[in-house]
């Protein structure tokens, strides 16, 4: 028997590879703006949550925290599908996942559109049975609201889930829910940076939580 009857995975950094896009939208944002400059791990630390929220505290009030927005999509769409790809072994897994009858759901603070677009990018927009995005929730991660919504979309318990994620954010929005956390590491965060939240598993490649939830 499979050890997870159900799989959430984070959508940044985890299925798809946007983060180095995601940085250079912020970087043009600010560049566009006037705004100083600011280093990358500003905006790592950010990736995970609203962008919305991210952003809002360099805004002198909400008409200018609105163009920001604007500016940064304009850039982000732009360039996304020639930048965004699944990581290597996402898709792979992904499909094992399915074949083997696990339930799968992307739990992100991306908005709808974005989420999609990503999917698509991806190859994998056929593959996911449920999604939880920014739109769907009044607290995001990492708060439990978003894994709770997912665990309840897919009719499964707490115990019978794994997040797989690649930020702090994830994996305390999932130990909050009290499912299983996965750390990715083949995302921008290393061990030493995800330790503090102490992940129920290490997972070291895509292909490493087939063998987790499989067996």
């Amino acid at each position: 028997m499979p050890r997870y009857a159900a799989v959430l995975f984070d959508l940044d950094g985890t299925l798809i590879d946007s983060i180095g896009l995601i940085v250079e939208s912020f970087h043009h944002t600010f560049a566009a703006f006037g705004l100083p400059a600011q280093g990358d791990a500003v905006w790592l630390g950010g990736i995970g949550t609203p962008l919305r929220g991210v952003l809002a505290p360099w805004a002198r009030d909400e008409a200018m925290l609105d163009e920001m927005l604007a500016v940064y999509r304009t850039h982000n769409v732009a360039h996304h599908d020639a930048r965004v790809r699944a990581y290597p072994g996402v898709e792979r897994t992904v499909r094992a996942l399915l074949d083997a009858g696990i339930q799968l759901a992307v739990v992100t603070s991306k908005n709808r559109p974005g989420t999609l677009r990503g999917l698509r990018a991806a190859g994998l927009t056929s593959s996911i049975e449920a999604l939880v995005c920014s739109e769907d929730v009044e607290n995001a991660k990492p708060h439990r609201e978003p894994v709770d919504r997912a665990v309840a979309l897919l009719g499964v318990t707490p115990e019978e889930t794994l997040f797989v994620g690649d930020s702090l954010h994830d994996m305390h929005a999932g130990r909050a829910a009290e499912v299983g956390t996965g750390a990715a590491l083949w995302g921008p965060f290393d061990r030493a940076h995800l330790a503090p939240s102490e992940p129920s598993h290490w997972l070291s490649s895509p292909e490493d939580v087939l063998g987790l939830v499989l067996g």
